[in-house]
């Protein structure tokens, strides 16, 4: 087992006074040549962004962006006419393949939004763009393994899906339960987010926005020494 280890404190930070940004990879004017990647996982940015801001239009091209909201809300807007608010406990998967246009607002008044972006190399290029954004209940990842994303080959039901072998799932342990996740294959590896607690993988303690990146095994144990939110993220490491 290869694994290597981001404390929180140890991202990438801006702050643009409308946004302020923690970079787990490298990220805008943020470079660390140690940190480029975990696999496919290119981009995993932690989003804080202030009332009545955000992201004007821009371009994206051959890549999978998943968002996921954990406080307040994000009006999402792109060149396939989706219009959509992006709220709590929603996921949104957006396939910019041959290209595409978007922006991301808070509409709040009063509430910053706090979101997840993550980046995915894809496995096909210049797909046609595709668009999903689904609710997940709270209630279906306590103490069990909720797929939040898989591949569009995947049989699994209710996961938004990518263009690439990848999975992201979400569980709250509860303290003092021992999750085992295992992998899909050797090539994969699984980067492990705590969104809030504390939990054990392995030696290495994990407290809250701690990240965790494994490989080279067939299997991960998780212990929640409080009860925990996890976000589990597993790519290929090879490409």
């Amino acid at each position: 087992m290869k694994t290597i280890i981001h404390k929180a404190n140890t991202r990438g930070h801006a702050n643009h006074g409308w946004l302020e940004s923690y970079h787990s990879f490298s990220f805008a004017n943020y470079y660390n040549p140690e940190r480029m990647s975990f696999g496919a996982l290119r981009v995993f940015n932690d989003d804080y962004v202030e009332p009545k801001m955000g992201f004007g239009t821009h371009p994206h091209n051959n890549m999978e962006i998943i968002s996921i909201p954990l406080s307040g809300a994000l009006s999402h807007k792109d060149s396939m006419d989706n219009k959509k608010a992006i709220t709590t406990g929603e996921v949104q998967a957006m396939s910019a393949g041959s290209g595409l246009t978007h922006s991301e607002f808070n509409d709040s008044k009063t509430e910053k939004a706090n979101f997840f972006q993550l980046w995915i190399v894809p496995n096909e290029l210049n797909v046609s763009p595709q668009y999903e954004q689904k609710y997940f209940e709270e209630a279906d990842r306590k103490d069990t393994l909720q797929v939040l994303v898989s591949p569009v080959d995947s049989k699994e039901n209710g996961s938004l899906k990518i263009h690439q072998d990848a999975q992201i799932s979400r569980i709250i342990l509860t303290e003092g339960n021992t999750f085992k996740y295992t992998l899909k294959s050797e090539n994969h590896g699984l980067y492990t987010m705590n969104i809030d607690g504390n939990i054990s993988i392995d030696k290495h303690i994990l407290d809250k926005r701690d990240a965790l990146g494994v490989w080279e095994t067939s299997e991960v144990k998780l212990t929640a020494n409080t009860t925990s939110d996890v976000l589990l993220v597993e790519v290929p490491m090879t490409l």
